[in-house]
C-alpha cells in the first residue's frame, strides 16, 4: 500500500472516531434530531451549505452554536430583516483619520460573514439584494468591497433558516439561489418523550461542559479526503439516472411529464455523490454504495424540483414526486 493511501486509511478511521465523539458532545445539549445532525455534518465535510426549514423554537440556533463549539469554529448569527443591507453582512468601509498626520483613509471593517459557521436566520425576510450578498459569499468564499477581494476563512459553512408558517412580508429565494444549498432539511417537532427530556434538561440552569473534538485544520483535511474518496461507476450512474429522471424532457415517467415544470440540474448529481462519499467515510468505509446516495435524494432534490400548476392543484409536492421516482 502506498504511503498516501495508508494515510487516507488512517484518516477514515480518525474521522469515524471523531464523528462518534462529536455526536456524544452534541447530545449533551441537543435532545434527538439525530438525522438533522448527521445531515449537517455531512454537508460540512462535503463543503456544502444547508437550508433548514422549521417552526420557531426548535433549537436551530442552539444546534448550530453547539456544533461550532464542539468543532472549535468561529460562529456568527445574522438575523435577516427587511431593512438589512448587504454591508451589514459582508462589512463596510469607514473613513479613518491618522492622528499623527491627520491623513484620512478608508478601512474595511469585516462583517459577520467572516466566520467559519454562519447562521442566516430567516433568510427570506430580507430583499433579494441583501440575500445575494450572502449567496455570493457562499459560492465564491470571498467578499468584494470597493474593488478589493477579501478571502473568507476556511472552512466556511452557511446554514440558513426559513419559517414555513409565516409567509407575509417575505422574499422567497429564487430557484437559482436555492440551488446553491446542498440540502433542504425539514425540522419536525420532537416526540413526546424527547420533549419531556428537553424540558427536564433546559429548565434547571445546568450548562454542559463541551469538549472540542476537531479544529479548522483537521476539518479541511477531512474535506479534502472526501474529494479523494473513490466512487464506483454504477453509483455515479445511479445518481445521474435519478437526477435525469426529474427532468420532463428526459424522463420516461409519465407522472414527471404531468407534474414537473423544471427538474434538477447537474449540481444535484454532484451533491448526491459528495454526500454519499462523506457519509461513507464518516461511517468508516472507504467508498460509498447506492444506499448512501438514496439517503440524500430527498434533501438534495426537494428544493430543485419545481412542480407545475397541475401538481399544485392535486396537492402533489416535490417530495411526493421524489418518493415515486425512488420507488
Amino acid at each position: 500500500m502506498k504511503e498516501n493511501e495508508k494515510n487516507d486509511v488512517q484518516l477514515v478511521g480518525k474521522l469515524n472516531d471523531s464523528i462518534k465523539n462529536i455526536k456524544r458532545e452534541i447530545a449533551k445539549v441537543i435532545v434527538g434530531q439525530e438525522e438533522t445532525v448527521d445531515h449537517i455534518l455531512t454537508s460540512l465535510f462535503s463543503r456544502g451549505h444547508c437550508l433548514l426549514v422549521g417552526v420557531p423554537g426548535l433549537a436551530k440556533t442552539l444546534l448550530i452554536k453547539t456544533i461550532a463549539e464542539v468543532l472549535d469554529l468561529k460562529f456568527s448569527r445574522i438575523q435577516f430583516t427587511p431593512d438589512l443591507m448587504p454591508g451589514d453582512i459582508t462589512g463596510t468601509e469607514i473613513i479613518e483619520e491618522d492622528r499623527a498626520t491627520k491623513e484620512r483613509r478608508f478601512r474595511f471593517v469585516k462583517g459577520p460573514v467572516f466566520a467559519n459557521i454562519v447562521l442566516a436566520d430567516e433568510i427570506n425576510r430580507t430583499p433579494p439584494k441583501t440575500q445575494s450578498a450572502l449567496l455570493e459569499a457562499m459560492q465564491e468564499h470571498s467578499v468584494t468591497a470597493a474593488g478589493v477581494s477579501y478571502e473568507l476563512e476556511e472552512p466556511f459553512f452557511v446554514l440558513a433558516t426559513q419559517n414555513p408558517i409565516e409567509q407575509e412580508g417575505t422574499y422567497p429565494l429564487p430557484e437559482a439561489q436555492l440551488d446553491r444549498f446542498m440540502f433542504n432539511l425539514w425540522l419536525g417537532y420532537p416526540g413526546y418523550e424527547e420533549e419531556v427530556k428537553i424540558i427536564e434538561t433546559t429548565t434547571v440552569g445546568n450548562i454542559p461542559d463541551l469538549k472540542k473534538i476537531l479544529n479548522a485544520r483537521e476539518i479541511i483535511e477531512f474535506q479534502n479526503l472526501v474529494l479523494r474518496t473513490p466512487v464506483a461507476e454504477n453509483v455515479i450512474e445511479y445518481a445521474v439516472k435519478i437526477v435525469h429522471s426529474t427532468r420532463p424532457e428526459n424522463s420516461d415517467k409519465d407522472f414527471v411529464k404531468k407534474w414537473v415544470n423544471w427538474g434538477a440540474g447537474p449540481r444535484a448529481s454532484q451533491f448526491l455523490i459528495l454526500a454519499a462519499k462523506a457519509k461513507a467515510i464518516m461511517e468508516g468505509r472507504f467508498t460509498p454504495a447506492i444506499d448512501d446516495v438514496k439517503e440524500f435524494i430527498v434533501p438534495v432534490l426537494r428544493h430543485r424540483i419545481i412542480p407545475n400548476f397541475s401538481a399544485e392543484a392535486e396537492g402533489i409536492t416535490s417530495v411526493d414526486i421524489i418518493k415515486r421516482l425512488v420507488d
